[in-house]
């Protein structure tokens, strides 16, 4: 196993579940997967940019930052850091209520391992078209997901490993010379600042998508993410930002709420 080129931080935000009841109760009806493209010489800067966020904002120097727990106050200089920084992101936004065949996904972590379907499939894109031979490491990336109590990463790895050997099939469209499904690393959260700013990422979305108890949504975190977001010769749906299934995309010409996805990533 070589070295890896990039380092590819993953959190999400939102659950799982299929019980939807309410804006406040219930499961939620967004699901975010985030990714955080890091080039691996220049990951220091992930540490400085969490840790100059944390000055800012006069929290303890290893106090995790959590943004969900974040006034809104504090979230804005957070993700403007982030918007600076030399990172690029990617995230997956599924719409759990518009899905045909929800038994499908009440299954223990499917819905989660489709949705990483999804997010490594860009990421790679992003990965094998950024390459810099010039630069060290072999092309691929290293997959560090945040650890999510009781799931086991073998059986991610294992799925990861039969998509691979589905990839003929042309429905799988992950780039292996990038992803190394033997490379995916679990992680606490709150013990590497990647993951850490992959949480802000994920949460974004997630404000930006899910309605609160008062039927808002505040999409101002996502759209000061969008220079970040991967884009591919200026396109962002698709690529950067991912809705799922297909009639997702309908809800964004429907719904007010949701009008700020075509104005800022059109």
């Amino acid at each position: 196993m070589g070295t890896p080129s990039f380092l590819i931080y993953v959190d999400e935000s939102g659950d799982e579940g299929f019980v939807f009841k309410g804006p406040s109760e219930g499961s939620s009806h967004w699901f975010i997967l985030s990714a955080v493209i890091t080039r691996k010489h220049l990951d220091i800067e992930t540490v400085k940019l969490v840790d100059t966020v944390r000055q800012q904002l006069n929290r303890p120097l290893r106090q995790p930052l959590h943004f969900r727990r974040m006034k809104h106050g504090h979230r804005l200089p957070y993700i403007d850091k982030i918007a600076q920084a030399q990172l690029r992101t990617v995230s997956i936004l599924v719409h759990k209520p518009s899905l045909k065949e929800p038994e499908t996904f009440r299954e223990k972590y499917r819905l989660y391992f489709y949705a990483v379907r999804y997010l490594l499939e860009r990421v790679s894109w992003f990965c094998r078209d950024h390459r810099q031979p010039q630069q060290s490491g072999d092309g691929s990336a290293r997959v560090i997901f945040s650890n999510r109590a009781g799931m086991s990463y073998d059986q991610l790895c294992e799925y990861l490993n039969l998509l691979k050997r589905r990839s003929d099939l042309g429905d799988v469209r992950i780039d292996w010379s990038v992803i190394n499904p033997d490379n995916i690393r679990a992680i606490g959260h709150e013990k590497l600042m990647g993951l850490q700013i992959a949480d802000a990422v994920a949460s974004s979305f997630y404000c930006g998508v899910q309605n609160s108890p008062q039927g808002f949504t505040e999409p101002r975190y996502a759209q000061m993410l969008k220079p970040v977001v991967y884009q591919d010769k200026g396109r962002y749906l698709g690529y950067g930002v991912k809705f799922w299934p297909r009639d997702a995309m309908a809800l964004i010409q429907q719904e007010g709420n949701l009008a700020w996805v075509n104005q800022t990533y059109q």
